[in-house]
């Protein structure tokens, strides 16, 4: 069940992504696999490489995926500043 937290909690900080120039590796859809995998990641760390299940999830469990989900998204706009990303402008 952390499992599920640590991804919305990627995806709802992905949602902050349209606040920066898309110069995102893969787009705004690259973003979100980052986040998302990020998220994942840093919460395995955290809880020691296990899922907590349905008895031992708290608020603390969707809380501790925010850093990795920011570290992705840092991850996935480096990788496409250095490639040279144009931020799109509408």
């Amino acid at each position: 069940m952390a499992a599920l937290a640590w991804v919305m909690m990627g995806l709802a900080i992905w949602h902050f992504a349209i606040f920066v120039p898309d110069r995102f590796w893969g787009g705004i859809v690259g973003g979100l696999i980052f986040a998302i995998i990020g998220a994942v990641l840093v919460g395995l760390v955290l809880s020691g490489f296990s899922v907590p299940g349905n008895d031992t999830i708290t608020v603390l469990s969707a809380i501790e995926a925010i850093p990795g989900a920011l570290l992705g998204l840092a991850a996935a706009y480096a990788i496409g500043a250095r490639r040279g990303n144009p931020p799109l402008h509408l």
